[in-house]
């Protein structure tokens, strides 16, 4: 099967920007943030990256202002680390499906619970 190069350079891109997250990136509102996904467009042009924090959908402007910050030297060190021609241009995006399992996990709690 083969597997297309957007996908090889997503993979290797998710794996860089978590590595960074943890052990340079020092910005209080980048703690606690997880890459879930990282899609690259098919012309390597373009990445999105999905992310999820703890504290869910209230410090989702906070993270996307640490990300907006830091977004050129995130593309920097991806330059060096994966020695990429052209690295894509970064869109951070707060990914929402924690969020909505969380509040389907509090529903189905609770029907739980009103059925003993």
């Amino acid at each position: 099967m083969h597997v297309k190069r957007a996908d090889r350079v997503g993979v290797l891109v998710q794996r860089e920007i978590s590595d960074l997250l943890l052990t340079k990136i020092k910005d209080p509102r980048l703690d606690l943030v997880t890459i879930t996904q990282v899609r690259i467009s098919d012309n390597l042009q373009s990445a999105r990256i999905y992310f999820c924090a703890a504290g869910g959908d209230e410090r989702k402007e906070s993270v996307l202002a640490g990300f907006h910050s830091a977004v050129g030297y995130l593309k920097r060190e991806l330059g060096c680390r994966l020695e990429l021609r052209n690295v894509p241009e970064l869109k951070f995006i707060y990914d929402e499906s924690f969020d909505r399992a969380a509040a389907l996990n509090e529903v189905f709690e609770t029907m739980h619970n009103e059925t003993n």
